[in-house]
C-alpha cells in the first residue's frame, strides 16, 4: 500500500468519526484534516472536495459491511434462506456494536440524499447490499424488503439509543412490548434497538 493509500485510510476513518457525529452539513474538511494529522492541501490532495470525500466514506462503509458478512457467510452451515438472513443480520450486528460510528454515516448519508453525488452513492450502495443478499439467501422479494426495512428501523432506533428508554412506544418498537408480530421472539429480531443490517 502506497502512502498516499495509506493517508486516505486514515482521513476514512477519522472522517468515519467526524461524519457520524455531525453529518454532511455540520463536518468541515478542516476539522477531518486536523484529527487526521494533516495539512486541509494534503487532504484536498487526496479528496478534491468535502463531497468527494462523504462519496469515499460511503463507499467505504458499504464495503466494511459486505467484507464482514461474506466471511460470516464462509462459515454459515445452512442455505435455507430465512437462516441465512438471520446469519447476515447477526453478522451486521456485530459490525456496528464494534463500529457504532458506521451505522450512523449510513443514517447521516440518507440525510444528505438531497445532494445528487451523494444520492447517487448511497443508491449504489442499497443496490448492492440488496443483491449481495439476494445472491447469498435465494430469498424471496418479500423477505429481503422485510429484512431491509427492519433493518433501517433497527438503525434508527440504535441512534436514539432507544434499549435505554423504559416506555411503552420504546417497548412496541424494539419489539419488547405487547402484540408482537408472528415468528418474532422477543429481542431477536432486527428491529430489537441494536444495529441492523445497512440502509
Amino acid at each position: 500500500m502506497s502512502t498516499a493509500d495509506e493517508r486516505r485510510e486514515t482521513v476514512l476513518r477519522t472522517a468515519m468519526h467526524a461524519f457520524a457525529a455531525r453529518g454532511y452539513y455540520g463536518t468541515s474538511t478542516t476539522e477531518v484534516a486536523e484529527a487526521a494529522g494533516i495539512s486541509q492541501a494534503y487532504l484536498y490532495r487526496l479528496f478534491p472536495h468535502k463531497e468527494a470525500l462523504f462519496v469515499a466514506l460511503i463507499n467505504h462503509c458499504a464495503w466494511l459491511v459486505r467484507e464482514r458478512m461474506s466471511r460470516c457467510l464462509a462459515a454459515a452451515e445452512s442455505s435455507d434462506p430465512a437462516e441465512v438472513l438471520a446469519t447476515v443480520t447477526s453478522s451486521f450486528r456485530r459490525l456496528a456494536t464494534e463500529e457504532r460510528d458506521l451505522v450512523m454515516v449510513l443514517l447521516q448519508a440518507n440525510c444528505a440524499a438531497s445532494e445528487p453525488a451523494i444520492r447517487a452513492a448511497v443508491r449504489d450502495c442499497y443496490a448492492k447490499q440488496v443483491e449481495y443478499v439476494r445472491a447469498a439467501s435465494l430469498a424471496s422479494d418479500e423477505c429481503i424488503r422485510g429484512f431491509f426495512a427492519d433493518g433501517m428501523l433497527g438503525n434508527v432506533l440504535a441512534a436514539l439509543d432507544v434499549a435505554a428508554v423504559d416506555a411503552p412506544w420504546a417497548r412496541t418498537l424494539s419489539g419488547h412490548g405487547h402484540g408482537h408480530g408472528p415468528g418474532r421472539d422477543h429481542g431477536s429480531g432486527p428491529g430489537d434497538g441494536r444495529p441492523s443490517p445497512p440502509n
